[in-house]
């Protein structure tokens, strides 16, 4: 379920949601419903296969990643028994070291991909929007859309501050910030 998500998550990324969900059914058929143990051994050939079929978007570097991340997959149910312990286990005051933790443990999971996924997933996690950045900046946390490492930073210290005094989740934070702009 997580390796459909995320590779779902890295094909949504620049495009249409709508198209990419319209043709899930046939990436889930032609990736084996997507489990990890029989995608880390997928031949190139059938990859170069897949590729091909007009059933599915062909975006090379996209789908080339989706064996890298049933790896990533498999590595981590080895290491925590599941992809789900592991981000259970993260703590929600380090959000930002779990989207680096996937952009390097991953493929094509940077930018907001790592964010998105883990919304996608149900795991609280504030999302770096535009909208979420111009309140932030509002705010005096940052002085530009995070993208450095100072900002996500610095960001992230201000979430776990309005968590601890709110007691509400960073999704709703975030969500609530989001609002107050625009």
């Amino acid at each position: 379920w997580y390796l459909s998500a995320l590779v779902r998550r890295v094909f949504r990324a620049g495009m249409r949601h709508s198209v990419v969900d319209n043709r899930w059914p046939a990436f889930e058929a032609a990736f084996f419903g997507f489990d990890p143990d029989k995608l880390v051994l997928m031949p190139q050939e059938m990859l170069e296969q897949r590729m091909a079929d007009p059933a599915l978007i062909r975006h090379r570097r996209k789908m080339q990643s989706i064996p890298l991340n049933a790896a990533m997959v498999c590595a981590l149910r080895r290491e925590h028994g599941s992809v789900g312990r592991w981000l259970a286990q993260w703590p929600v005051e380090d959000t930002v070291g779990l989207w680096r933790q996937l952009a390097k443990r991953g493929a094509q999971l940077g930018g907001h991909s790592g964010p998105a996924f883990l919304r996608m997933v149900g795991r609280d996690s504030w999302y770096p929007t535009a909208d979420v950045s111009a309140a932030l900046i509002a705010n005096g946390v940052i002085d530009k859309p995070p993208t450095s490492q100072r900002d996500l930073n610095a960001a992230q210290g201000a979430f776990n501050q309005w968590q601890q005094q709110s007691g509400r989740p960073q999704a709703h934070i975030s969500r609530i910030l989001a609002q107050t702009v625009g």
